[in-house]
Order: C-alpha cells, then sequence, then structure tokens
C-alpha cells in the first residue's frame, strides 16, 4: 500500500498530498512541526509529542483549528490507516495560504500527518560511533525564533548540516549566542565525564527532545549521576563519552569531535548501557 497523507481531515496518496504555493509555512517558514516515532505500531510519546506542538502553536499565535486529543486521535487512525509497524511520523501545523504579504490574518491553517519511513544514520554508527565538527552556525536567538519552538524555519539548522556535510560529517555541534554549547543540527548533546552525565539545560538555547527528557529519566532510574549544566567546547573535548538523542537518531555515540578522538575511541559504557535501556524501553 501506498503511503497515504492526512491533510485536514482527509487522506490523499503520496503524489496526490499537495497544498498551496501561497501556504506561508512554504512562503515564510511560518509554521510547527513534530517528528515522532512509530515502534510495534505505537506512537512513541504520542501525547508529550502533542503537548509540545500546542505549546510551539500559542508561542507562535498560530491557533490549530481542532483540540489536542482529536488531533492525537487522528496521528494513531493514520498510523493504522497505513499498517505502519514502526516508522516515522511527520505532523506539521503550517499557518496557510494567504497573501504574497507577511500578514498572517486571512490564513486558514493546515494540519498535515505523514505516516512513512526515516533512517538518519546508517547502522554500523550506532557500533561505531559519529564523528562531528562544531558548525560556525549558531542556535537561533532565544529573543528571536526561541529554539524551544519547532518551527518549520530550519534555515540555520541546515546550513549548519551543510557545513558538516562538506567536512565529511553527518552532524554538527551548534553553539549559543554565548559560545555555550547548544545542541546538535538535529539532535541533543550529552556529554559524560568521570561517569557524570551532563546535557545543556532549556535556556542554552536548545529544543527540549522528548528523546531527551525519556533518557534523562533512564539514566536517573538507572542510578547514572546527572545534571544540566552550560557547557563549553572544552567540555566536548575532554569528555571521556559523548552521545546524542532524537526522535529519529534515538541513541547513538559519538567517537570524534573536531578532530579530537573522544574517551578512547568507541561507544563508551554509559552510552551502551542507555541506549540499551531505551532500545528495550521503547519495546515494552
Amino acid at each position: 500500500m501506498a503511503t497515504q497523507v492526512w491533510i485536514n481531515g482527509q487522506y490523499f496518496d503520496k503524489l496526490d498530498a499537495k497544498i498551496s504555493v501561497y501556504d506561508h509555512g512554504l512562503l515564510y517558514g511560518d509554521g510547527i512541526f513534530e517528528g515522532l516515532r512509530v515502534y510495534s505500531s505505537k506512537v512513541f510519546k504520542l501525547q508529550e509529542h502533542i503537548d509540545r506542538l500546542y505549546d510551539s502553536a500559542k508561542s507562535i499565535a498560530l491557533k490549530i483549528p481542532i483540540p489536542p486529543a482529536d488531533l492525537l486521535k487522528a496521528v494513531e487512525d493514520a498510523v493504522a490507516h497505513n499498517k505502519k509497524v514502526d516508522g516515522y511520523i511527520r505532523l506539521i501545523v503550517t499557518r496557510g495560504a494567504g497573501s504574497l504579504g507577511l500578514d498572517p490574518r486571512k490564513c486558514e491553517p493546515n494540519i498535515i500527518i505523514i505516516v512513512d519511513d526515516i533512517v538518519l544514520y546508517p547502522k554500523e554508527l550506532y557500533e561505531a560511533g559519529l564523528e562531528v565538527i562544531t558548525s560556525s552556525y549558531i542556535r537561533n536567538h532565544p529573543n528571536a525564533t526561541n529554539p524551544r519552538v519547532k518551527s518549520l524555519n530550519y534555515l540555520n539548522n541546515i546550513l549548519a548540516k551543510i557545513e558538516a556535510i562538506r567536512a565529511g560529517c553527518l552532524e554538527a555541534i551548534m553553539l549559543n549566542h554565548k559560545g555555550e554549547v547548544a545542541e546538535c543540527t538535529g539532535d541533543n548533546l550529552f556529554v559524560i565525564k568521570k561517569g557524570i552525565l551532563r546535557t545543556p539545560p532549556a535556556d542554552a538555547g536548545i529544543l527540549e527532545g522528548i528523546t531527551r527528557n525519556f533518557v534523562i529519566d533512564l539514566a536517573r532510574h538507572a542510578g547514572v549521576p546527572f545534571q544540566e549544566a552550560n557547557l563549553t567546547r572544552h567540555d566536548v573535548y575532554v569528555a571521556d563519552e559523548i552521545f546524542l538523542t532524537g526522535t529519529a537518531a534515538e541513541v547513538i555515540a559519538v567517537t570524534k569531535v573536531d578532530d579530537r578522538v573522544i574517551g578512547d575511541g568507541k561507544q563508551g559504557p554509559i552510552t551502551a548501557r542507555l541506549r540499551g535501556l531505551f532500545t528495550k524501553a521503547i519495546r515494552e
């Protein structure tokens, strides 16, 4: 069965799923989205993703035209309709079609649910670990487009991703406007030093990842000492272990940063333990 895309309550074949070229999501990146995973036909942390979507909408004064409970059910129905056992969901709300100006008042929001597959990193890198660089592009200033809003405007992340690819890497660390570590282009970052797990706090300019928060809970229950702390590039370079978390990435080690080997250049024991706990938890 070909992918069927849900748009405003109706299903369309993948090739026929269309919105207006006057949609402000296309014209200006005016909208929000969530990426979700499906494991064993169940949507992982669906309520948390729905909550964050509506928070993002409120922050940018975008009114989602249906209540959260109805959208939650629409996502579940779209998974069932597409008979997806393991996969990925892209949930999008655009400002909608309007004029060629910036004024959004005549726009009617569009809701789109795509149920498909995603492969972010090659399987072998989950054992070998990623090599990353530090990007010259900084994360959005919180007084501009707040990074806690998962908006359709991802240009600075994309430019950082291009920079990483040109350097022969698949991911890049982005610093905030103060020169502190924020996150990567699509993943949150954790470092481990002397057995202590640390990750940047929300005010460092990060998106508070659903997987990030879940891994923090796993670490706490496993007795791994944990801190939210501002990190510098020095903290990254001298870490014993580094790993990234994200909906698509799940949990993946970083073994080299800016040509500096992290630890012994292999996935570390705490990373492996948390990755194992994560893999077990998503199937329960």
